[in-house]
């Protein structure tokens, strides 16, 4: 890599984070929410370049990181951090089209030379081509199909009118044969699907550092929360019509953790609040924490402690099938109910969750 003029701040900014393993990069003059939107990208930076979808998809949507028409600190500090990665072959150009623009954009900005995008590469449109060639290979099959259907028809009829007595019957004979073979075969058993069970939901203690309101999003919270790693995870919540903004700062909740990341109004969010709430009249209220609590602690279903899932497919309905049967009883209990059965939400202590004031309540 040739360095060309490096006086700038941002330039400072890359050059450090070149160098050193641990993060360097200051975001005590942003904005609350661009502060959240930092966290969220040295967390996922350390992962690179496993993280590469999350941050082609981002930059689908945007110029920079944190959005306007001005390189950031943080786009200095994350291509510092994806510089090694950036020499893409021709799939992968096309692949993270995204990434190769902001990332060009960004090193010609800072005056260093990173990479070298191959120019040469023609990416097909994202979208509208997919969907063209889709019905395009959709008709041509369907075409091919009939010319073959066709043509095996005609093909069937001039046999059957040149061939002998004896040669049908001895085919419709190897026919017969053939089927009954064909139905006496026993079926390949199909793979047992693992059981869905709330063993496989991550539930873990967290803690809420700090709670912004989204800056395009009225009805939602943008939470910088400490989940035991060693990134805290932003999480956005709808939880603004129901809980004020200074009972989002500084206090323990429950996460799902292992819900795929979403992209909700420009912010990824990687997470959910757990609470409990009442359909009537619209009250919610957090899952208390057992006093003596750590960021981290793993929590879980009495009978059900398992190994989560790495990440909860969409396409299984994992979560959707599970949470239904998560209520509060009488005493406040958060439990699975399951076949008349209650199984207390507890961390690995046995101590205990529980609501406020809400019985029989939803808990999502």
């Amino acid at each position: 890599m040739r360095v060309r003029n490096m006086s700038s701040q941002l330039c400072e900014v890359f050059k450090k984070n070149l160098s050193l393993k641990e993060p360097v990069l200051d975001i005590s003059k942003l904005q609350d929410v661009q502060q959240a939107q930092a966290r969220q990208w040295i967390t996922l930076s350390g992962r690179f370049p496993g993280t590469f979808t999350e941050l082609n998809d981002t930059l689908r949507e945007t110029t920079f990181l944190l959005g306007g028409t001005q390189v950031s600190d943080v786009d200095a500090f994350v291509l510092a951090k994806a510089s090694p990665f950036l020499q893409f072959d021709t799939q992968k150009t096309i692949e993270f089209r995204h990434v190769v623009r902001w990332a060009d954009l960004v090193q010609h900005a800072l005056g260093v030379d990173v990479f070298k995008p191959d120019l040469t590469v023609e990416a097909p449109r994202e979208v509208k081509k997919k969907a063209k060639d889709a019905a395009k290979g959709k008709d041509d099959k369907k075409a091919k199909g009939k010319d073959s259907k066709d043509s095996k028809d005609a093909k069937d009829s001039k046999d059957a009118k040149n061939a002998k007595p004896e040669a049908a019957a001895e085919g419709e004979k190897k026919v017969k044969t053939e089927k009954k073979k064909k139905e006496k075969k026993p079926a390949a058993p199909a793979p047992a699907a693992a059981p869905v069970t709330p063993g496989r939901i991550d539930l873990r203690v967290g803690f809420i550092q700090k709670a912004v309101k989204h800056p395009d999003a009225d009805s939602l919270y943008v939470s910088t929360i400490d989940v035991g790693e060693p990134e805290p995870r932003t999480i956005c919540s709808g939880l603004v019509k129901y809980v004020p903004l200074e009972d989002m700062q500084q206090r323990y909740i429950v996460v799902v953790a292992n819900l795929k990341p979403v992209k909700m109004r420009g912010i990824v969010s990687n997470g959910m609040v757990l609470c409990a709430s009442n359909a009537d009249d619209g009250v919610v209220e957090f899952v208390n924490v057992p006093e003596g609590s750590k960021a981290g602690d793993k929590i879980f279903f009495e009978g059900f402690n398992e190994e989560p899932d790495a990440v909860l497919n969409p396409k299984k309905k994992i979560w959707e099938q599970l949470q239904p049967d998560f209520t509060t009883t009488d005493s406040f209990n958060v439990v699975y109910r399951k076949d008349g059965k209650d199984h207390k939400l507890v961390n690995e202590k046995g101590e205990e969750f529980k609501a406020s004031t809400l019985k029989n309540a939803l808990v999502r």
